[in-house]
């Protein structure tokens, strides 16, 4: 409430209570507990998953960060320090599955086209924090190079790291490993089909 400046007041016509229910609920303890309506309309007010508000986790599922930030399949775009975060959740088998740990977890989507056919502009991405190395036949990361948020394909090269566009318009770069911030690197895509 601090944060965002809002009211006991407010926050009760945003779940369409009477003013004073909130900080009844809060400084009272009456009701004993939020109806689950009232907790979900907060969280989405607030931007936070429910279990932050005292929900129960949904079974089956582990929450993630889901970023408002897109990584640039194309020429790049600068990368905002402070991208606003939402709630997000993936199954514990898939995460599991893929070997991602729930905290080192973020999704991004994608935009532009240099990583078509493989990644698709609007595409969101699972990115893993944990694994920021290039090995072996490399694959594909998500980058800072240049100041600019990136997604590419990566592989060892004499001489540093080359940064590939699977879209053949696109040109290959070799770049000094020091140059090229591995945020992590991509473990699983989410596309809407049309």
């Amino acid at each position: 409430m601090a944060e965002q400046g809002v009211s006991f007041a407010e926050l009760s016509r945003v779940i369409g209570r009477n003013a004073a229910y909130l900080q009844q609920y809060v400084r009272r303890g009456s009701p004993r507990e939020l109806a689950e309506r009232d907790r979900a309309l907060l969280a989405r007010f607030f931007g936070v998953p429910e279990t932050r508000l005292g929900g129960r986790e949904a079974e089956g599922l582990t929450e993630i960060a889901r970023l408002d930030i897109g990584a640039s399949a194309g020429p790049g775009r600068l990368a905002e320090d402070e991208a606003a975060r939402r709630p997000g959740a993936l199954s514990q088998a898939l995460l599991r599955q893929l070997g991602v740990r729930a905290a080192a977890a973020s999704m991004i989507r994608v935009e532009g086209d240099s990583m078509e056919p493989t990644l698709s502009d609007g595409d969101e991405i699972l990115v893993d924090r944990d694994h920021r190395e290039v090995r072996g036949k490399g694959g594909i990361f998500v980058i800072r190079l240049d100041g600019v948020l990136m997604v590419k394909r990566l592989r060892t090269a004499v001489g540093g790291i080359e940064v590939v566009s699977d879209n053949p318009a696109w040109p290959v770069r070799i770049c000094p490993g020091s140059d090229v911030e591995i945020v992590g690197r991509v473990a699983w895509l989410g596309r809407a089909l049309v």
